[in-house]
């Protein structure tokens, strides 16, 4: 049966001070105990650890380094901190630093106890503040992924089929195809959605860091090594490690993460030992990896290991019934976030966008929304407030072959779009807006009834 109270590791030299705080604290949380800060990490790597009381000085690694390392690697475990004397600096620095307090050595046993009290309920608070996220982006997830189209169905269909499995999932697309959220979905639907989700995108790490950032280093391994640092594969135990852009790891790189894929171990660099590890992985790239083989830039044995279960993620041009949908959703996410009153979008203009090729995918409609919604004071998002080339498109659809009319109509589109943005600057003063365009007046009303803007300019002044 799983203790229910929570882990504290105390680090102290001094044998006598660990069985004090043993003795005053075991009941009501599960001691564990050190005399080094290098015992403290490996004890760390395979107990799960809430608290930790760390003494400053110690033997070999500082209590300071110690201090960094855990909130670097653990975040989630509240450190206090105890010396021997009252330094206030070394207080300072070990705040700065993430500790959640500072006792003396002569330390008062209740009060002790009432900063750990203290610091885990904020640390049960910061979980639960954890928790509503994920749940509110869970449901973000769900509404990002799932759409009308068949396409989007037979994704979510094949993700709830193979989500509990342990096998390797490969996900296959274009660049913005929402890769990473199928990955995160594939995550929570696994049954063990509160373990860790570790992404990593390879193609945005120095290439002579990659080997690190994936398997972590020892002190002293390279020049900079200036501590011992925790891989992706360590960080993500228990959960789901997803590497992202995985047709760009080096070829050299790509020996290694075969291996410890098949063998479940990994070896840190400069590390003597290996470690077993006990994740789920999941890989995404927007290259053609049957061909990467063939040319000699991708392992074979590893493109089948990870092509156990493959996923293909529709490009937004093939799944276009779900615009209506993702464009919505994406407007209610940026009217929350930019704190605005914007009831939705018009169906003309949800028409035009979706006449459009989307060569950017879904990233690219984010994008346009998230600008819409910014530059936005109006309740709607409506086709004026669309860049000029989605009407091109939009015209381009509906003209006859040949184009007949094409360029005509696509610049009375823009020429409307120009004008109406000019009569916003002028809170629709038509005088002053024809002295701001250098055009008569004349010639401005002219344009307004031809280009049907002198009854929206009625109802504009009316309202």
């Amino acid at each position: 049966m799983r203790d229910p109270r929570k882990a504290l590791l105390v680090v102290d030299s001094d044998e006598q001070v660990r069985d004090t705080l043993n003795s005053a604290l075991r009941r009501d949380y599960r001691v564990l105990r050190a005399a080094t800060g290098e015992a403290a990490l490996q004890m760390m790597q395979t107990e799960s650890v809430d608290l930790m009381l760390l003494d400053v000085h110690l033997p070999g690694i500082s209590g300071l380094e110690v201090l960094k390392i855990v909130k670097e690697n653990y975040p989630a475990v509240e450190v206090l901190m105890i010396s021997a004397e009252q330094n206030l600096d070394a207080a300072i620095e070990a705040m700065r630093h993430g500790a959640y307090h500072y006792v003396s050595k002569d330390f008062d046993v209740e009060h002790t106890r009432a900063l750990l009290t203290k610091a885990a309920e904020r640390q049960d608070l910061s979980r639960d503040v954890t928790r509503l996220s994920e749940e509110v982006a869970e449901q973000h997830d769900r509404e990002f992924v799932v759409g009308p189209s068949r396409a989007t169905r037979d994704v979510v269909e094949l993700v709830q089929k193979v989500a509990k499995l342990s096998a390797t999932v490969l996900i296959l697309g274009e660049s913005g195809t929402g890769k990473e959220l199928l990955a995160r979905l594939i995550h929570r639907e696994s049954g063990k959605p509160s373990a860790p989700f570790v992404a990593v995108n390879l193609a945005a790490i120095p290439r002579d860091l990659v080997e690190s950032a994936l398997f972590g280093h020892e002190k002293g391994a390279f020049t900079g090594a200036i501590r011992q640092q925790l891989g992706k594969f360590e960080l993500a135990s228990g959960g789901t490690l997803f590497l992202d852009e995985i047709g760009d790891l080096r070829i050299d790189l790509q020996a290694k993460l075969l291996r410890a894929i098949q063998e479940e171990e990994i070896e840190r660099v400069g590390g003597t030992h290996p470690i077993k590890t006990d994740l789920r992985l999941i890989a995404a790239t927007n290259v053609d990896l049957e061909k990467a083989v063939k040319e000699g830039r991708f392992r074979e044995d590893l493109y089948y290991r990870l092509n156990v279960i493959p996923i293909r993620m529709p490009a937004l041009r093939d799944r276009i019934e779900d615009l209506p949908e993702l464009a919505r959703f994406f407007l209610r996410r940026y009217s929350t976030r930019f704190r605005k009153d914007i009831h939705g979008i018009a169906d003309s203009t949800v028409d035009i966008l979706s006449a459009y090729w989307w060569p950017g995918n879904i990233r690219e409609l984010e994008n346009l929304i998230e600008r819409l919604v910014a530059v936005s004071d109006k309740e709607w998002i409506t086709d004026e407030d669309l860049p000029y080339e989605l009407h091109v498109a939009k015209l381009d659809a509906q003209a006859p072959s040949g184009g007949e009319n094409l360029l005509e109509r696509a610049l009375s589109t823009f020429e409307r779009n120009f004008i109406v943005r000019a009569l916003e600057k002028s809170a629709w003063n038509v005088t002053a807006t024809a002295k701001a365009l250098g055009i008569p007046l004349s010639t401005l009303k002219f344009k307004m009834d031809k280009l049907e803007i002198r009854e929206l300019a009625r109802k504009i002044r009316g309202s």
